[in-house]
């Protein structure tokens, strides 16, 4: 598209046709950048990096967006100030008018899929839809979706732009177009620019889904109460949950005797501890019971993190501590 575009606008004179084309080279461009993002992103974790590479995908993201504002905002908005201060004729635009029709499609294509997939994320992350644009935690989808929009802004602009110039005989409105052009693809990157950077800093889960998770963990028959709850949201649907743990002792001593003695297994131990000669044999049963109880509160906390995980899968990491 980038080279069909920038055909028309030499054919057609036309600075909003070349503000189309900047357009296009930018998107093309972002879209790379997006991609060795995703695709560091999913390198495994490492000594280095525990938590792994997510965080990359924003990061990319965000350079992505500076690219636009200079590329496709900054060189369209002089271009278009340059045809207003140095004034050109338009030439023939009916390759432009195919060429900006054939954008429109493709476009719109590639904006429907964009949607579909941030459709799918918002209900799967428990958001509406504007919300997901805002703080959704997958900043590629979210920049695609952006990028489609404002590329479908920029082929009205530039048809309506070209058109008008065309007929009117005033091609001022041509390097207008060109103008608006740059402001749209601006006020998109600032936006990408702003959102991706509040990404990179550490920030918390979204609430509700933090009082789901809570939620799960309080109504476990072992946990008494949660204390100290943190959540730290990294990269794209990475979750680090951290929760000081009141258990319940009882509730897991109970858990530790019908495992360790199903059936009649526990009559059976009473009497060997009736047959106990003197207090050192008592002693070293009670050090052996009390290490079998923690080894069972150990494994109370793996059963609890995976069914958490299972629960909310976007938590990653799990950090039960034990009060």
């Amino acid at each position: 598209m980038f080279s069909a575009k920038l055909y028309a606008a030499i054919i057609s004179g036309s600075a909003s046709m070349f503000a189309e084309a900047l357009h296009s080279l930018a998107d093309l461009l972002n879209e790379m950048l997006l991609m060795i993002g995703i695709r560091r992103s999913l390198k495994e974790p490492d000594a280095n990096h525990p938590y792994g590479f997510s965080s990359e995908r924003t990061a990319w993201a965000l350079v992505s967006g500076v690219g636009i504002f200079f590329l496709g905002g900054g060189v369209s908005m002089y271009h278009g100030i340059s045809g207003l201060l140095n004034p050109h004729t338009i030439g023939d635009a009916t390759v432009g008018y195919w060429v900006l029709a054939g954008s429109l499609c493709f476009e719109a294509v590639t904006l429907w899929y964009a949607f579909r997939q941030i459709s799918r994320s918002a209900a799967a992350s428990r958001m509406s839809f504007s919300e997901y644009l805002r703080r959704g935690s997958d900043p590629t989808s979210v920049q695609i979706f952006l990028e489609d929009c404002s590329s479908i802004m920029g082929i009205m602009i530039a048809s309506t732009s070209l058109s008008l110039a065309k007929y009117l005989s005033l091609p001022f409105l041509d390097s207008i177009g060109s103008i608006l052009i740059g402001m749209l693809l601006a006020s998109v990157s600032i936006f990408l620019v702003r959102r991706n950077i509040a990404s990179l800093v550490e920030r918390s889960m979204d609430s509700e889904r933090k009082d789901y998770i809570v939620a799960i963990l309080e109504n476990d028959p072992v946990v008494r109460s949660l204390h100290d709850v943190k959540t730290t949201q990294i990269g794209s649907d990475w979750v680090r949950f951290k929760a000081e743990v009141l258990f319940d002792g009882d509730e897991v001593t109970r858990r530790y005797i019908a495992s360790a003695y199903p059936n009649n297994g526990l009559k059976d131990e009473f009497q060997k501890v009736k047959e106990f000669k003197d207090e050192e044999e008592f002693r070293q049963w009670l050090l052996e019971q009390g290490g079998k109880v923690v080894t069972k509160l150990g494994a109370e906390v793996d059963r609890i993190e995976l069914e958490l995980k299972a629960k909310a899968p976007e938590v990653k990491h799990c950090d039960l501590e034990i009060l």
